[in-house]
């Protein structure tokens, strides 16, 4: 029994050292052979997820509930990996059986003992009411209370880069919505662009946008907890920033003619590669094709047509165009639905119905300000203030 101890001590504390090491220290793969968070995100994530369903059904309260998972499970995962290791510690020394000396009468020397005498060590507390004397459990206090503070000097550091990641990817979210609406959509970005005559500008645009769908694969891998972390408005997320990318590449790709396509390309290309790799290290699962929702349906796919017509973007060939931009959505499209559906995260339509106020059009009392009105492009109709 005390060497099945002795193993199961030494097991516990080799596999949350690899847990932290490869989600702190090189946090840089894809797939992962120790998982202890993933399986610990994949349980907790689904019982937020219930609770949030069976308290608040659809209510906006359940957005904010939602938004509470990402700082929380981060602190869970920290307690975990903290708790398992002084309890590896705990059940090494009791299976080594080694002596331990305790100046408190009342406390007899059993296992919890040792669970105490751990605790105290991690955490460098130096109570001196329980302390190790053979050799061997000297040695193992010594071990613990230095790997202890390296541990949570470690985690310590691990925060500030979560949080720089966070805000880099939240900053370029904001200023898409003067951009593509809110929620943001392609439609509304093309149209945009090419009702104030800066239609050229969706170039460097992408440019920069194919620079954040780098950054974001770059961050979301190294910290997959990102991916829990919402915005601060419930009709942004990175998913529909992501998506709108997409779809503007694709509509660029097979619908314009005279724009700079290798951009388009290019941007497409890391883009599809954030969707497919975040879908795996989330375990988005694939959706059926016959539940999911089509994003363009053949009249929106007209009246894209028809307005972008309008507002002077030079269209390709009507033959075959909306197939090929069909085509093309269906490559990334399922990897999108997926996440939604994991991370209950909206995927916003390609083209979306004018009318609606952007994020920075309105206030807390909803009334317009004076002197600030609706930026070139939205066009007639459209209400800008509600």
């Amino acid at each position: 029994m005390h060497v099945a101890a002795v193993v199961l001590g030494i097991a516990l504390i080799v596999a949350i050292l690899v847990e932290g090491f490869e989600t702190v220290v090189q946090p840089r793969r894809v797939t992962r052979r120790y998982r202890i968070s993933r399986v610990y995100y994949a349980i907790v994530w689904a019982c937020w997820r219930w609770a949030a369903g069976a308290v608040f059904g659809k209510s906006r309260r359940r957005s904010a509930f939602l938004s509470a998972f990402g700082p929380l499970s981060l602190l869970g995962v920290f307690v975990i990996w903290v708790a398992g290791l002084i309890a590896g510690f705990a059940i090494l020394q009791w299976g080594a059986r080694d002596a331990v000396s305790v100046n408190v009468p009342s406390m007899p020397a059993s296992i919890w003992t040792y669970f105490y005498l751990s605790g105290t060590t991690f955490f460098t507390l130096g109570y001196g009411d329980v302390t190790p004397i053979g050799r061997l459990g000297r040695a193992l206090a010594v071990a613990e209370s230095g790997l202890g503070f390296g541990f949570l000097a470690a985690i310590l550091s691990y925060l500030p880069a979560l949080f720089q990641s966070y805000s880099r990817r939240e900053v370029s979210i904001s200023l898409l919505d003067a951009r593509a609406g809110s929620p943001p959509s392609a439609a509304q970005l093309i149209l945009r662009a090419a009702r104030a005559d800066s239609a050229n500008s969706l170039t460097p645009f992408l440019g920069e946008w194919e620079r954040w769908a780098a950054e974001l694969l770059e961050g979301q891998l190294s910290f997959p907890v990102l991916a829990y972390y919402r915005s601060q408005h419930d009709n942004q997320s990175w998913l529909a920033a992501l998506a709108t990318v997409l779809d503007t590449c694709a509509v660029m790709m097979t619908q314009i003619r005279g724009v700079n396509n290798y951009q388009a390309r290019v941007t497409f290309a890391i883009a599809r590669h954030a969707a497919v790799d975040l879908a795996l290290v989330l375990r988005a699962t694939e959706p059926d094709a016959v539940g999911m929702v089509d994003r363009l349906e053949s009249r929106q796919f007209a009246a894209l047509r028809s307005e972008m017509e309008k507002s002077g973007v030079p269209l390709s060939d009507a033959a075959g165009a909306e197939d090929a931009l069909r085509n093309l959505r269906s490559t990334y499209e399922p990897f999108l639905e997926g996440l939604g559906r994991r991370l209950l995260l909206i995927v916003p339509p390609l083209s979306s119905e004018g009318g609606v106020p952007d994020n920075w059009q309105r206030s807390a009392w909803m009334k317009p300000t004076p002197g600030i009105g609706a930026l070139p492009g939205p066009g007639p109709g459209d209400r800008h203030f509600e």
